[in-house]
């Protein structure tokens, strides 16, 4: 799924789209964008009926000078202790925020995750985050609660502290997996009893045993991954020297 901004033609072929009759997700398809960011294009300049490519592109234009004026500073970089190159982690930052957004995952909420895994203490409270994406605590809480409802972070508040803090660990990508893992045993457990109602030998019934085949290998070759993650995790943890556990 692309990401970024929308070009001229992209905005010429949405209105000619929606001159033609075409819904949001037919426009969509032709663009190669999800429908929800066809219909926010069209609501946030003039709706269907008063769309213009060429008003559209100098209202995003308009738009993006002022946020940029009202921007605050951003904080000043510290010193890193490991003597990491700046630009170089800049970089990758907002090169695997792009990444974790084309697989899927809403724009505010891979930017979150990115800035906790970009972290060492693989921790940061709301003010942190606001401080360091320049977002509103909304956008923050309202980023935490999807993560943490994936699975994907957690909430802890260290004694004697007032302010929560968001966490990830080495394991929240294990996490998300065994939740997918979850969902593929019962997929393949539908397709099993698919096969065996519509019958093996009928072409729709070989096709849910076909998958059923498929979705059971899928499943194992994922766990045998996982177990050897885990042994290789143990040892790692072994070698790790007593203040990167910390």
């Amino acid at each position: 799924m692309p990401g970024g901004r929308l070009t001229g033609q992209e905005r010429q072929t949405i209105a000619e789209g929606l001159a033609a009759g075409l819904g949001y997700t037919e426009i969509g398809k032709r663009l190669g964008r999800p429908a929800s960011t066809v219909m926010r294009e069209v609501t946030r300049n003039g709706g269907p009926e008063g769309y213009r490519a060429d008003r559209a592109a100098e209202a995003t234009r308009e738009r993006a000078r002022r946020r940029k004026a009202e921007r605050p500073a951003a904080p000043p970089a510290s010193e890193d202790r490991y003597g990491r190159d700046p630009q170089a982690v800049e970089e990758f930052t907002g090169f695997f925020n792009d990444l974790l957004t084309r697989q899927g995952l809403p724009r505010m909420m891979a930017r979150v995750l990115t800035c906790l895994h970009m972290t060492d203490s693989g921790a940061l409270t709301a003010a942190e985050l606001v401080r360091r994406l320049r977002i509103s605590p909304a956008s923050v809480s309202h980023a935490v609660t999807f993560l943490e409802q994936q699975g994907m972070l957690t909430r802890e508040r260290p004694p004697g502290e007032r302010r929560e803090r968001y966490v990830i660990d080495d394991e929240f990508w294990l996490r998300s997996l065994l939740a997918a893992l979850e969902m593929n045993d019962t997929i393949t457990a539908a397709s099993r009893r698919g096969a065996a109602i519509l019958g093996p030998g009928t072409p729709a019934g070989a096709r849910f045993e076909s998958s059923a085949e498929l979705l059971v290998l899928v499943g194992e070759s994922h766990r045998r991954a996982i177990e050897e993650w885990k042994r290789g995790q143990a040892a790692r943890d072994a070698r790790r020297p007593d203040d990167v556990h910390q």
